[in-house]
């Protein structure tokens, strides 16, 4: 049995909330130590982002310490009240999953509805859309101008949502592409 632990590294850590993000320096032993702590963030590692952070001045904090910034105060929070729930990283591990997630129309024309086939990091592999009317519209990656992480899949909320592979795909091939509305 080996009882070493890991060494702890410094991990690139983005909270993108949308139209922007927050980054941090994390010190851990793991990039899923991280997403383990913290809820929906993502550890980028690509050499390219982590050399152009280098020249940024981020704060810098150790995973278990006492003293963060706010927001990252907040999503620690977040990912400790869902540890304790049924579900808590059951879909982690998942190198594809497949999800029907709810959308409340900010018109109140309706509710729609997002089957969603995403990859282990949260990001989209492809979507289907299905409105309160007509056919659904599906799209890819090659359709949106940017595909941040959509999921964390550690939130337990996310295996209420999970579908299978055939009904996505069934919905995939009868819904139209998007631009043919």
């Amino acid at each position: 049995m080996n009882d070493r632990v890991a060494p702890v590294r410094r991990f690139l850590v983005l909270h993108d909330y949308g139209m922007g993000g927050l980054w941090w320096w994390v010190h851990a032993r793991s990039a899923r130590e991280v997403c383990e702590t913290f809820a929906e963030v993502e550890v980028v590692d690509t050499a390219a982002s982590v050399e152009q952070a280098e020249g940024w001045d981020l704060d810098e904090v150790r995973i278990d310490g006492t003293s963060m910034p706010d927001a990252l105060a907040d999503l620690r929070a977040r990912r400790e009240a869902q540890r304790g729930l049924d579900g808590f990283g059951a879909l982690a591990d998942r190198e594809i999953v497949w999800l029907r997630r709810p959308w409340d129309d900010e018109d109140g024309g309706g509710r729609t509805l997002y089957l969603l086939e995403v990859e282990s990091d949260g990001r989209r592999l492809r979507q289907v859309e299905l409105g309160p009317d007509g056919p659904g519209v599906r799209s890819g990656p090659d359709d949106w101008p940017f595909n941040p992480p959509v999921v964390d899949l550690f939130d337990p909320e996310l295996v209420g949502m999970e579908i299978g592979e055939d009904e996505f795909e069934t919905a995939w091939l009868r819904s139209r592409p998007v631009g043919q509305e």
